[in-house]
């Protein structure tokens, strides 16, 4: 189990508050699934919005403040790509707690495997 300073060492809270702010929004969400196929103009990860340009951008910008979404310009052409290691730090995170589901879990299963036999 990782103590509160070693995970403060590996992802400061800063850094942790920007990708959880970013994950927060099912549109921000649905804009890193669309990257996880692959690099994309920005114009086409508006296209299943309805929402202008801008506001389109202004997601891409919380995406890239949390180092989630890498954005190249060349030109008028602006191609946004998938940048997963901050969600490994989120996984670090979560995995300091995973003990406490799991624990919920085995229970449950003890109590539906208990109330079979009764």
């Amino acid at each position: 189990m990782l103590s509160t300073t070693k995970m403060k060492r590996s992802l400061p809270d800063a850094k942790l508050d920007a990708v959880f702010h970013a994950l927060g929004d099912r549109t921000r969400r649905a804009l890193l699934a669309r990257l996880a196929d692959g690099p994309a103009m920005v114009t086409e990860l508006a296209e299943p919005f309805r929402m202008s340009l801008p506001a389109v951008s202004r997601h891409i910008r919380v995406l890239e403040k949390a180092r989630l979404v890498a954005r190249n310009v060349d030109g008028r052409v602006h191609r946004c790509s998938l940048r997963a290691e901050p969600l490994a730090g989120i996984q670090q995170w979560l995995n300091h707690y995973r003990h406490f589901w799991e624990g919920t879990l085995d229970s449950l299963v003890a109590y539906v495997e208990h109330s079979k036999h009764e």
